[in-house]
């Protein structure tokens, strides 16, 4: 079904608020929409390898169900009138879906299937998206890469040779490569800004607590990952709904009004105080092409009328050794109570940066535990004087797709996290969208934080930046062969 004034542009390509529109006008179904959908990823997923357990007719099925719905005049309708029902969707592996095996990334992992839904797969059910299957992710979520002991090798859909980055690597290539309109994965340092930035979609990094999420651990959010910020912003809407499971999480506020981000609901940009920080205290030095595209972002929101001011770098190599600490220990407790064989499956990679923690004192493991709250306090502090802050997502444009991070090396593993690693521990709201391109045609990614709880503040000033960037280059297009 299609009338004169529907978009051009393939099922595929189509926003989840273009396809619902489409649906109450009786324009589409969502089984013609799924079904194009299917046949796109068919088309890609021999060489984006973005996917986990792809069940084409499990999402048939939903699609037909969502069509009835549709045609009686039922359609699911979640708060403030927000409306996914029918909608092509993808959860992150790590994002528990009843009945299907969890392996988070690695071979180590006996694959038993899951008792139940993880709350944002709740969420995504109850609203009646079509969930088309999960997507890849690194051994335990431990790397900013697409590479996996368990999943193929995941690239990125704008150039194979380069990484998506993670760990929500296969969510970011899906949503760039069309795999339907929306995604949702999760953040523990940078793990849906990082891929997001490098593959040139949206993502917000919600504020600690505001999306319920099992299990819950300090930092670890999930988010949603898609093309626009309108199609993120109807996902919020459902995901944010409450769910006890998560002891973490925040409690429900029915007033945030989600879809309000129409160009009569933007707050004034003039008068708006935004920091801008280019170096963030340590990790690697920002790139020159990175660095000239969030410059330009940061210009054209002072043209618009808001004060831009520097914002030096708050974070220290104190507290990020003391983070690495941390973590190590906690995934060397993990990694070393396997049986032998299961641990030599994990990624090399991964087995060498856990090493460490054998060796470490009580002392130092709880001099890293504090380096969490010391790092919160740095950043709140920071962040304070300003409305919201600019900076880069990552220091560089994407990497090598084999590569298990930037610079390759497990004793450096987070120098390229230095920008995202502090809004997870402050709790923050940080969300990633495309400024530029490299002379490569790489995307670079432009970080908008804002004060704790204000991820509707960061979701507006996001949608401001989405109309001032103007157009985008076309969406990579699946290679032929």
């Amino acid at each position: 079904m299609t009338s004169p004034d529907m978009p051009s542009r393939p099922l595929h390509d189509w926003s989840a608020t273009e396809l619902v529109a489409a649906y109450a006008a009786r324009q589409l179904s969502p089984v013609e929409v799924t079904q194009a959908v299917l046949a796109h990823i068919e088309r890609w997923e021999g060489k984006l390898h973005a996917l986990y357990a792809l069940d084409a007719e499990a999402a048939l099925a939903q699609a037909r169900a969502s069509e009835a719905r549709w045609l009686e005049g039922e359609p699911l309708v979640g708060p403030q009138g927000a409306c996914l029902d029918g909608v092509p969707a993808t959860l992150k592996e790590n994002i528990a879906t009843r009945g299907t095996p969890m392996p988070l990334g690695t071979a180590a992992t006996e694959l038993v299937p899951a008792a139940e839904d993880a709350p944002p797969a709740a969420r995504l059910r109850e609203a009646g998206a079509v969930l088309l299957a999960k997507t890849t992710m690194p051994d335990y979520g431990m790397l900013s890469s697409g590479l996996s002991s368990f999943h193929a090798l995941t690239r990125n859909p704008w150039d194979l040779g380069k990484n998506p980055g993670g760990s929500s690597a296969g969510a970011a290539a899906a949503a760039a490569a069309g795999y339907g309109p929306l995604h949702v994965g999760t953040d523990i340092g940078g793990s849906v800004r990082l891929p997001a930035g490098w593959c040139g979609i949206f993502t917000l990094k919600p504020s600690l607590g505001r999306i319920p999420i099992k299990p819950p651990f300090a930092g670890r959010v999930a988010g949603p990952m898609t093309r626009t910020v309108a199609d993120a912003a109807q996902l919020m809407a459902h995901l944010s709904r409450p769910d006890w499971r998560d002891g973490m999480s925040l409690p429900w506020q029915d007033n945030i009004p989600w879809l309000a981000l129409g160009e009569q609901d933007m707050p004034p940009l003039r008068g708006l105080k935004l920091g801008l920080m280019m170096d963030a205290g340590w990790g690697l030095t920002v790139e020159p092409e990175t660095a000239a595209a969030v410059q330009a972002a940061a210009r054209a929101f002072e043209a618009a009328g808001a004060s831009v001011e520097p914002l030096r770098g708050f974070s220290t190599r104190t507290m990020i050794d003391g983070l690495d600490a941390f973590w190590r220990m906690r995934s060397w407790l993990d990694i070393s109570a396997l049986p032998e064989a299961r641990r030599n499956k994990v990624l090399p990679y991964i087995r060498a940066w856990v090493d460490r923690g054998a060796s470490l004192t009580a002392a130092e493991l709880y001099h890293g535990y504090s380096q969490m709250a010391a790092l919160c306090d740095a950043a709140i502090a920071a962040c304070e004087p300003f409305d919201y802050v600019l900076s880069p997502v990552s220091p560089g444009p994407a990497f090598p797709a084999e590569w298990a991070s930037p610079i390759n090396d497990p004793q450096r593993p987070f120098e390229h996290i230095a920008f995202t690693l502090p809004y997870n521990m402050s709790e923050q709201p940080a969300a990633s969208i495309n400024c530029g391109y490299t002379a490569a045609g790489l995307p670079i990614g432009l970080q908008i934080i804002g004060k704790r709880f204000d991820d509707l503040g960061v979701l507006r000033v996001a949608s401001a930046w989405e109309r001032m960037r103007g157009p985008q280059r076309p969406w990579p297009e699946a290679p032929a062969g």
